[in-house]
């Protein structure tokens, strides 16, 4: 069983660099590096309105024409791309969170890439998402719900170890009241029952 894993994790090893290419020159049309994108919706759809009301595969929510349609690069705005990746992914829809959020412009985006991470992983690509989370804590090493993730990554991977290293990070940047730090906490705590 654990020679089969090795297994799975080098060969996910070796497509990762091939696959991140693939994603980042996907939506290469000039963005303007790091950070998020801020102001006004530049016409597109998000929020929950793309789980709430878009049920056909791969469709998101265009607020500008309200109807559902399917994302083309260039459409939404980076904003409205996070957030339908957002709730596509916490709606269990992986695939089509990964599609619509390799549309954004920013492929540096924190935000994109924790979703991205959490997409793949969730999807069973666990040392692929790991390449998203990383890339993401790269832009932004204070984002604490990427180490959240991580830490579940590493907990999926059975490594303890580094479930706690991410646990003890957020710890430094939040204390241990935040949501964050009690959700990996408990992740953790069931980890060492089982």
């Amino acid at each position: 069983m654990q020679k089969r894993l090795l297994i799975h994790a080098a060969a996910a090893l070796v497509s990762l660099p091939f696959l991140v290419a693939q994603v980042y020159a996907a939506g290469e049309s000039g963005g303007s590096g790091g950070g998020t994108s801020g102001g006004a919706s530049s016409g597109g759809g998000g929020s929950a309105e793309t789980t709430a009301k878009c049920k056909k595969k791969g469709e998101v929510y265009d607020t500008k024409s309200k109807k559902c349609v399917l994302p083309k690069q260039g459409m939404l705005d980076d904003n409205n791309i996070y957030q339908a990746g957002h709730d596509l992914a916490m709606a269990g829809r992986y695939d089509e969170a990964i599609a619509v959020l390799t549309l954004a412009e920013n492929k540096k985006d924190p935000r994109i890439l924790n979703y991205l991470g959490y997409s793949h992983r969730k999807s069973g690509r666990v040392v692929v998402g790991l390449g998203y989370y990383e890339e993401a804590l790269r832009q932004n090493p204070d984002y604490t719900l990427v180490r959240e993730y991580l830490g579940e990554a590493r907990l999926q991977m059975g490594d303890i170890i580094g479930a706690r290293a991410q646990l003890g990070e957020i710890e430094k940047r939040t204390g241990k009241t935040s949501r964050e730090y009690g959700m990996l906490s408990e992740q953790i705590e069931h980890y060492e029952r089982s």
